[in-house]
């Protein structure tokens, strides 16, 4: 799933085209299905993911041919596919009996896609605000090199201070981003590091 969702990022900050667009959405579409079958989501959850997940793949064949106004629908539905598997993944987490290295590489890929959630929200709202600019003192829309770098800085608190969010709800949002990250790494990422034990060192001794 790690992979997967590095592949996405990479090919979202690498092409800027239409078809590029489309291959991300395939990609995610196949991370969101990974993480629902490996975190065994509720059968609810996987029927309500896998219509939005068809839905998903058909704007992305629809963009692809060039049909007008498919953009704002394709990265809506990205950023909800990006939402439902985070939860589904700290859900299965939680109801693990024990930290091992499947919980630390789950919570590390529940954080990214977090990270990828905001990135196409942010997106979705530079296509929206097509009349004002997403961040300060640029102009037209956002680009996803742009809204990715942003949303990982905010996610991990690094803020740079290149990239500033112009008005709401970009603002508010960056603003729940940071929150959240800080959040998911004070007590989920703490509490793992805390607990985990590697397998190799659960053979150490100490004379």
């Amino acid at each position: 799933m790690l992979l997967l969702i590095i592949s996405s990022y990479i090919l979202s900050v690498s092409v800027a085209t239409d078809w590029g667009a489309s291959a991300v959405i395939f990609i995610q579409i196949a991370t969101v299905w990974f993480a629902l079958r490996t975190s065994q989501a509720r059968r609810p959850v996987r029927r309500a993911a896998f219509v939005l997940m068809a839905v998903a793949g058909v704007a992305a064949i629809a963009n692809l041919t060039g049909a007008d106004g498919t953009r704002p629908f394709l990265f809506a539905l990205g950023s909800v596919l990006y939402l439902i598997a985070p939860f589904s993944i700290i859900r299965h987490l939680l109801s693990r009996s024990g930290v091992d290295q499947e919980t630390m590489l789950g919570a590390i890929s529940a954080y990214l896609l977090f990270g990828m959630f905001y990135a196409f929200f942010y997106i979705e709202i530079s296509i929206v605000q097509s009349g004002s600019a997403f961040f300060a003192g640029m102009s037209g829309q956002a680009t996803m090199k742009q809204v990715l770098f942003f949303s990982f800085t905010t996610l991990t608190t690094t803020g740079y201070g290149n990239l500033v969010p112009y008005q709401n709800p970009g603002q508010t949002l960056a603003v729940s981003e940071m929150i959240l990250g800080q959040l998911f790494l004070i007590t989920a990422m703490g509490k793992i590091v805390t607990e985990w034990r590697p397998r190799w060192s659960k053979g150490d001794t100490t004379s």
